[in-house]
């Protein structure tokens, strides 16, 4: 249960994200975001810690800020696979991936604070 509650509030923070930062990030519908938080999930899960062990001596010669390179590198390949979610470049992924990351987690604690 706790898995839908979280992956809703993602799937709302994205959403609203992409009102906001709409001519560059664009999302169809709250669908489609479950969709893109569906895939960037199962992204995260398979292919980021293949990339971040790749990555270890570049992540490593800056002190782990090349994890954000691999979180803007998710995003852009979910947003391969989700036909409804468009972002225009590399630096709204980089805007786009922070600002989603800060916000559902603040979201995600609160919800688990209320408990």
């Amino acid at each position: 249960m706790r898995f839908i509650i979280r992956l809703l509030i993602t799937a709302a923070v994205a959403y609203g994200l992409s009102m906001i930062l709409d001519p560059h990030v664009h999302i169809n519908s709250y669908s489609t975001a479950l969709i893109f938080v569906l895939v960037l999930g199962i992204l995260n899960a398979i292919v980021k810690p293949v990339l971040i062990i790749l990555t270890l001596p570049i992540t490593i010669l800056t002190l782990g800020l090349f994890l954000l390179i691999i979180n803007v590198l998710m995003i852009l390949l979910a947003g391969k696979f989700v036909s409804g979610f468009h972002v225009d470049g590399f630096l709204w992924a980089f805007v786009f991936g922070i600002l989603l990351s800060f916000l559902s987690s603040t979201l995600n604690n609160f919800e688990k604070g209320k408990k």
